[in-house]
């Protein structure tokens, strides 16, 4: 499962390097459980600074709010992992690129612990943004351990902004 996954994500970060020859935009990156392996994938491809600005790794709720500009109060009514914070994250990586045009942002519980019952273990936001735009978030239930569930998250996150990029009307249930 694992080594098609990874598959699945070299072949998609693949795919930008056509489509910034078709659409010229320019990613970044806003990254908590995943730790900065979206914007790793992206990378990946040779000449990849042409259409990557930069990735924030905010592991923490501090780093969220000093480099983002995530709320205080969002983080301490709603948590880490929530819509709210992951449409903040988005806006602030956007508002701190001034090259990028297109943001993803993620925030989630990989595990094994620090789930609960009302976001258990797998429970994964993710926000897209283009810049100019609201923010957009969508709330995911993957399985696995905590690799698995990691590796998924950057799949979809890598989909998603591909789906963006082209335009395209996000269905999350098609991601």
């Amino acid at each position: 499962m694992k080594d098609k996954l990874l598959k699945e994500i070299s072949n998609r970060a693949l795919e930008f390097k056509s489509l910034y020859a078709k659409y010229h935009d320019i990613y970044v990156t806003a990254e908590s459980l995943t730790a900065g392996f979206i914007g790793a994938s992206i990378v990946e491809i040779p000449g990849s600074s042409a259409w990557f600005d930069r990735g924030f790794i905010t592991y923490s709720n501090e780093a969220k709010m000093e480099l983002l500009d995530v709320k205080d109060e969002t983080l301490k009514t709603v948590g880490a992992v929530s819509e709210d914070t992951v449409k903040q994250m988005v806006r602030g990586a956007l508002l701190h690129s001034s090259l990028a045009t297109v943001g993803v942002s993620v925030s989630g519980i990989a595990g094994p612990d620090g789930g609960s019952e009302a976001k258990p273990v797998g429970t994964v936001w993710m926000g897209l943004m283009r810049k100019g735009e609201e923010p957009i978030a969508h709330c995911f239930h993957f399985t696995g351990d905590r690799e698995e569930v990691r590796l998924k998250t950057v799949l979809r996150a890598l989909e998603g902004l591909a789906t963006l990029t082209q335009g395209k009307t996000l269905n999350f249930s098609d991601l």
